[in-house]
């Protein structure tokens, strides 16, 4: 799914009312009967108070739909309107009178009144603030905020959660709405799947409006929410006839004495991903272990027995991962440098030799045009240097992926996918994920995928979706305390099979997770 920015939302919605033959308040009453028909399955009339909470503005507007359908239906709603200013929206203006005709006045809140009591079992709707807020909240609305958040009852964001902004950080000092569930409109925004502006929703889902098809299709967008039907646009499905030779062959390179663990968990996953082959080069310490807990891969050993210090290897891999488990002893790096010379192979890069490689920039030019760098967040941040936020972080990674024309990701709840402007979000995963040998599996099976065919890029990002599923599938048996990164390569069969079905819904959010 792609991620408009602000503009491209009022766009949408303009296009939307032109090309439909609509108002915008038909509009606006879509949007608010979505959320209602959301709220009304949910609660089914259970006798639950309902604070809203309207602004002045569109997003209020909204919230006076909802307050209106939910009164009509016998529901017990308190309806709150937050009079921050005396603009207010036509479309505002109509709903409010349209909620007064069924004999009901909301009431006025201003920066005198006292806030009003919210019970810990009540539900609040959250509409004050919408998608266009550019600065922060006058102080008694940021009370307010705060009264709300304090209340520990349900809160249900409309669209957005009041007091983010779309397109920046949020100060220290901003009051926003910590909203429970979020129900936006048409496409996620991008501050839900960033971790400083993510914390905001526990939860949130896309309702579909009816917003232009034509405009949303063909309208390009730099960010995406990767769902299965991605995913599915790029699979590569084996044929009948095909052998082990049309899948590529995967090199492995790594490990040290204590961390062969590494690079088998690599390897194995690279051949859980599909790889036709997989060769494993490592130390000498490590060639039994290999071998006997990996009986599918070939071994190569280095000369040295403890680490590697010269990687030399006579066959014609399709692509090679380095990095995990390989250290970065003297030898090592000089190694590493001496290989990077004289390879012409697409790259994973990974764990220690992305150390290797921020410690010493000069190397970078060997990688340019053939490498997907896989850092975790120390990692990255060697690599571009610290950032003041995330929307920094993201813009410099743009930046240093446009500079080296390099595939990095950005690992998190929502791991990232860059590629110079392009973004995609992952939306597979879960807390569980956050454990030791994770990331070498996630390397294994990008490299794999690069094996059979599949471009940096699209490795990338499917590589991360099939990780991310198969730990959600696998969590369902273990828990997320006791996951292990071996539980993500065993369950990524089940993750590919599980591509191919059909689910009924791709776009309703997860519960917070990591990877």
């Amino acid at each position: 799914m792609k991620i408009f920015s602000t503009e491209q939302i009022r766009v949408a919605d303009k296009l939307t009312i032109e090309r439909q033959n609509i108002t915008s308040d038909a509009l606006m009453e879509r949007a608010g009967k979505a959320i209602y028909n959301w709220m009304n399955r949910q609660l089914a009339n259970s006798g639950v108070k309902i604070h809203i909470f309207c602004g002045v503005g569109n997003n209020g507007g909204d919230g006076l739909v909802v307050g209106r359908l939910l009164l009509e239906q016998g529901y017990d709603v308190n309806v709150y309107v937050v009079n921050f200013s005396d603009n207010r929206s036509q479309d505002f203006l109509l709903n409010f009178d349209r909620i007064k005709n069924l004999k009901y006045w909301p009431q006025l809140l201003t920066k005198n009144d006292d806030l009003p009591s919210i019970g810990i079992n009540d539900v609040v709707v959250d509409a004050i603030f919408g998608i266009g807020l550019n600065r922060p909240a006058e102080n008694w609305v940021a009370a307010l905020i705060t009264h709300i958040n304090k209340s520990k009852a349900f809160v249900l964001s409309v669209d957005i959660p009041s007091g983010l902004y779309m397109d920046k950080a949020v100060g220290k000092n901003d009051a926003i709405i910590k909203s429970n569930y979020t129900l936006t409109f048409q496409l996620p925004k991008l501050v839900f799947l960033l971790p400083e502006t993510g914390i905001y929703t526990e939860y949130w889902e896309v309702l579909d409006i009816g917003q232009d098809a034509e405009y949303i299709f063909k309208e390009p967008a730099n960010e995406n929410y990767v769902s299965k039907f991605d995913v599915l646009q790029v699979y590569k499905p084996r044929g009948r006839f095909s052998h082990k030779g049309n899948y590529g062959h995967t090199l492995i390179i790594g490990g040290s004495y204590g961390k062969i663990g590494a690079v088998l968990m690599s390897s194995e996953a690279s051949m859980h991903a599909g790889a036709g082959l997989v060769t494993v080069f490592i130390p000498k310490c490590g060639y039994q272990t290999v071998q006997t807990a990996f009986p599918e891969a070939m071994v190569v050993t280095d000369k040295n027995e403890a680490y590697v210090s010269d990687i030399k290897f006579d066959i014609n891999p399709s692509v090679i991962a380095i990095g995990p488990g390989m250290g970065k002893h003297a030898e090592t790096v000089d190694a590493f440098h001496q290989f990077l010379l004289q390879n012409e192979k697409p790259l994973v890069v990974d764990a220690d030799a992305l150390n290797i490689i921020s410690e010493n920039k000069k190397l970078l030019p060997y990688i340019k045009g053939r490498a997907v760098l896989t850092p975790h967040p120390k990692e990255l941040e060697r690599l571009i240097g610290s950032w003041k936020d995330d929307f920094d972080k993201l813009k410099k990674t743009k930046l240093f992926s446009k500079e080296n024309d390099v595939v990095i990701l950005i690992k998190g709840a929502y791991t990232a996918t860059v590629y110079h402007d392009k973004v995609f979000f992952n939306s597979t995963g879960n807390p569980g994920m956050a454990t030791g040998g994770s990331g070498d599996v996630l390397t294994g099976i990008i490299a794999g995928l690069i094996a059979q065919g599949y471009s940096l890029f699209d490795a990338a990002f499917v590589g991360v979706y099939i990780h991310g599923r198969a730990g959600d599938l696998a969590v369902l048996r273990s828990g997320v305390e006791a996951l292990t990164a071996t539980d993500i390569i065993d369950f990524t069969g089940d993750a590919f099979l599980d591509l191919l079905k059909k689910n009924k819904k791709d776009y309703q959010e997860k519960p917070d997770n990591a990877s």
